[in-house]
């Protein structure tokens, strides 16, 4: 069979006149299943160890387990369309969902038979079946047809256990896991001194197994991220940097010791999310030494004991020609899986406290790296009722929300918390011409409720400020001497982004009035934003209303959230370059963006692989950490830490900006394939998605042709955009297909799933 190089939904009809009658295999059975947003509910754990025990036997445990619970009444399933074969594209599917194994086996769902449904929906489809009762095991399959009306073989039979849906949190998440690492070293330095290093710093506890001859023999473990010499964990390593001595008395005999790790007041206070007790209390930590021991300690007697969320290492890749580009995607994807320790987003292990700003770098850096989705939803609304202080904190809800939508395709967490948002996008705050201010007088308690939050709302900007957490008055802070005044540029670039998407997610909700009223004021905002910020003598933004300062943050925010009208992209793009990096690790989430929306893939590139001190290169080889910091340095935040996901922006960057893989349509039914390689010479990745993997592979070769291989999953489209060859020959699609000039831009809308490739 001649398969159909492209492909829309709407085309299925011609390909099943064009196959009709042709001898071919069935399409495979559905992959990947998901109930609610977990690709694993069955999945049981004892004190975080995965256990080999099955879901339907967990009642006959006699040790304490966890499990996952889908905690909704209605759940919402999902799965994957084999992607291996072109154009593989459901019109309809049957899903079967029982009370025992044995019921599907016989091909019976006793709960619910969805029947044929005449429908391309994979992902987040509605359960419809009878009432499901609270705390009880049930099994669920499903099959789908393909366009010429083949059917798949039924999916493997997955389980899962519901929880009260009238109690608790609303959204389903996995318990914590407990990893063991060995040592990459074990040094013997003498005088009963060993020095252990694990290769990369991580959230846990050691584990050691040792032998005295007698009881009471008193040894001392030091555990740390920081060495102040070769193989001597530091003492003091200042700032929020972490390092504690902890005893350990032994017993006669050869005995295994987990070594507890004591609470620290700071961040096991009140507003701190607090560790299980089946996982324990946890110290980021890299080196450890043992001192005092009588006797001999080798390599396999000492492991790190690792507790983070389930994380998928195999989800993506990238690799590239550049070493210092994949050192960084390396370190910011470890940063990911390692500080999910908590079950939630957390800034570090200073308070362990989520904030809406960290959380959203987190979300999108998450979704880089790995398939998994829970996670950044049950953040996002933990902080929906647990807000924070800074204005753009509370104004970071909003495309929260839009980007779990696009990605999951699962609307119920909009309808869920929509009078929120609706709440967080600050209206409330507006003059007439639509700008908001918290410094009006408009911030009122009534305000405060209804975005729950208790205390002062206040701009950031960025963070630090001048003068605060060890800097001093003459010292610049992060936010490039931006001057904050009652209207604040930053500020209102939020409000605006803010306005827009909420416009959309009200038309998802069925909200139609609030859509228009939402998009009327996102225009009126744009036009007033422009009116009042821009100067145009300068051709760029200034800080606020009544200053005359511009700093970057005045222009990056606006570039990056599309308020800038296309007659000034370019002064208000050479301003930003101008200042180079003078963000925080924050900021530079918003700073790449802006430069990859303004086609300035060149030098967003020169950034990722900066190795100044302001740069992800810095972190690796200047301070030698293995998880990305708060600050780019201690003299730009003096009490920062060495565990901060907020910092691993090009953990999404890469996949997103670079590589270009990102949702357009929800649930990526439909994805950006936009590659922005720069003076890279070559690339390869692997981006994860809910309906499968994307991979692309670029190749720059020294005749200057370019080659782009992709893969599209099953059950996806693709809009591919690239840069017009500077030959004037369009791009050509699987060798024979010319991709369509728009502006400076070749386009291709529709390509359907399957291996392609591309010449320009």
């Amino acid at each position: 069979m001649k398969y159909l190089t492209l492909l829309s939904f709407s085309s299925l009809p011609l390909l099943a006149a064009l196959t009709a009658g042709v001898d071919e295999p069935p399409p495979r059975a559905p992959d990947g299943l998901r109930v609610e947003l977990l690709l694993h509910p069955d999945r049981i754990s004892v004190g975080g160890t995965l256990s080999s025990a099955f879901l339907p036997d967990l009642d006959t445990l006699q040790e304490p387990a966890q499990v996952p619970l889908i905690r909704t009444a209605k759940p919402r399933f999902s799965w994957i369309v084999d992607g291996t074969r072109p154009n593989e594209f459901q019109t309809a599917y049957q899903i079967l969902v029982a009370s025992t194994a044995s019921a599907l086996e016989s091909d019976r769902g006793d709960i619910w038979d969805s029947g044929r449904v005449e429908s391309a929906s994979s992902v987040a489809v509605l359960y419809a079946g009878s009432p499901l009762t609270a705390f009880t095991n049930y099994a669920w399959k499903v099959r789908t047809w393909d366009g010429v009306g083949r059917v798949s073989p039924y999916s493997r039979v997955q389980f899962f256990r519901t929880g009260d849906p009238t109690r608790g949190e609303p959204t389903s998440f996995y318990p914590l896991e407990r990893e063991v690492v060995e040592p990459k070293r074990c040094i013997r330095l003498g005088d009963g001194r060993y020095f252990i290093d694990f290769g990369k710093a991580a959230f846990g506890r050691v584990e050691l197994t040792l032998t005295s001859a007698a009881d009471r023999q008193c040894i001392r473990i030091h555990l740390g991220e920081v060495l102040d010499a070769p193989h001597r964990v530091h003492r003091n390593p200042g700032g929020s940097r972490r390092y504690k001595v902890i005893p350990l008395t032994l017993k006669q005999g050869t005995h295994t010791y987990q070594v507890l790790i004591p609470p620290d007041p700071r961040n096991t206070g009140p507003d701190a999310v607090r560790m299980p007790d089946y996982a324990g209390e946890v110290l980021p930590f890299r080196y450890c030494e043992v001192e005092g021991l009588q006797g001999e300690l080798e390599p396999s007697q000492v492991r790190q004991i690792v507790i983070h969320y389930p994380f998928n290492e195999r989800a993506s890749s990238f690799r590239s020609s550049n070493r210092i580009l994949n050192d960084v995607w390396k370190l910011c994807k470890h940063s990911v899986k390692a500080t999910s320790f908590a079950g939630i987003y957390v800034d570090g292990d200073r308070e362990r406290i989520p904030y809406e700003a960290d959380a959203y770098i987190n979300q999108l850096a998450h979704y880089g790296v790995d398939a998994e989705y829970s996670l950044a939803r049950r953040t996002h609304e933990y902080l929906i009722t647990h807000a924070t202080w800074p204005t753009e904190w509370i104004l970071h809800s909003i495309p929260t929300a839009w980007e779990d939508y696009l990605y999951t395709g699962d609307p119920q967490s909009l309808e869920r918390f929509y009078d929120d948002l609706k709440a967080k996008t600050l209206t409330a705050l507006a003059r007439e011409d639509g700008l908001i201010s918290t410094r009006t007088g408009l911030v009122t308690p009534e305000v405060l409720e209804s975005i729950h939050l208790s205390g002062e709302l206040r701009d950031i900007v960025d963070w630090p400020h001048t003068g605060i957490l060890g800097l001093g008055e003459a010292e610049g802070g992060e936010t490039d001497g931006f001057v904050f005044t009652d209207f604040n540029a930053v500020v209102n670039a939020f409000h605006y982004r803010a306005l827009v998407l909420m416009g959309r997610i009200a038309e998802i909700v069925g909200r139609d009035k609030d859509a228009q009223a939402f998009s009327s004021r996102s225009d009126l905002v744009k036009e007033s934003f422009n009116r009042v910020f821009f100067d145009s003598l300068k051709g760029y933004y200034v800080d606020g209303e009544g200053t005359a300062h511009s700093s970057l943050h005045a222009n990056m925010f606006p570039l990056a959230f599309g308020l800038v009208p296309d007659e000034y992209k370019n002064s208000v793009l050479q301003f930003v370059i101008s200042r180079g990096m003078a963000c925080s690790v924050y900021g530079a989430q918003y700073l790449l963006d802006g430069l990859y929306q303004a086609g300035a893939e060149d030098y967003a590139l020169d950034l990722l692989t900066a190795t100044h001190d302001r740069s992800w290169a810095h972190m690796i080889y200047g301070l030698g950490t293995t998880i990305t910091t708060e600050a780019w340095d201690a003299k730009y935040k003096p009490n920062m830490d060495w565990n901060h996901a907020w910092g691993a922006a090009p953990a999404n960057v890469i996949p997103r900006r670079l590589v270009g893989v990102r949702p357009i349509e929800p649930g990526c039914k439909k994805i950006l394939i936009q590659p922005q390689p720069g003076y890279l010479r070559e690339f390869s990745a692997t981006v994860p998605t809910i309906r499968g993997p994307v991979t692309v592979h670029y190749r720059r070769n020294p005749s200057g042709e370019r080659q782009l291989q992709l893969v599209v999953p099953g059950n996806t489209t693709a809009r591919v955009e690239l840069a017009w060859p500077a030959d004037g020959n369009p791009p050509l699609i699987d060798r024979s297909i010319p991709m369509e000039r728009v502006e400076n831009t070749a386009v291709l809308d529709s390509l359907g799933p399957g291996s392609h490739e591309i010449r320009y």
